[in-house]
């Protein structure tokens, strides 16, 4: 199951290791699409990899930190400095591949 991702936990959560954000809302079509490869990928990658999500709604404070501006985004964080931003869809392969040139 994704990591869900808040306004209160990010930041220490993210101070190290990799970590994958997915940046959604429940009223966005595509992010509904990327939801399930986002699940797939925090049961794959575990251990290796903190993968979750953030409420864009929900927690407006820290998709304002990153300038979200688009969902989905897709941010990699590694320790504390984003590595990677994907914007839109993305296959699970695809991301697979930018998780992997993080570990």
């Amino acid at each position: 199951m994704a990591f869900e991702f808040t306004d209160d936990n990010f930041k220490t959560t993210t101070e190290s290791g990799i970590h994958v954000v997915d940046f959604w809302a429940e009223w966005c079509g595509p992010c509904r699409m990327v939801s399930p490869i986002v699940e797939e990928l925090a049961t794959e990658y575990q251990g290796k990899a903190t993968v979750g999500k953030v409420n864009v709604d929900h927690h407006p404070k820290v998709s304002t930190e990153f300038g979200i501006r688009s969902i989905p985004t897709i941010l990699i964080i590694k320790d504390g400095q984003v590595v990677e931003k994907h914007v839109g869809m993305i296959t699970k392969q695809k991301l697979a591949e930018k998780i992997d040139a993080q570990l």
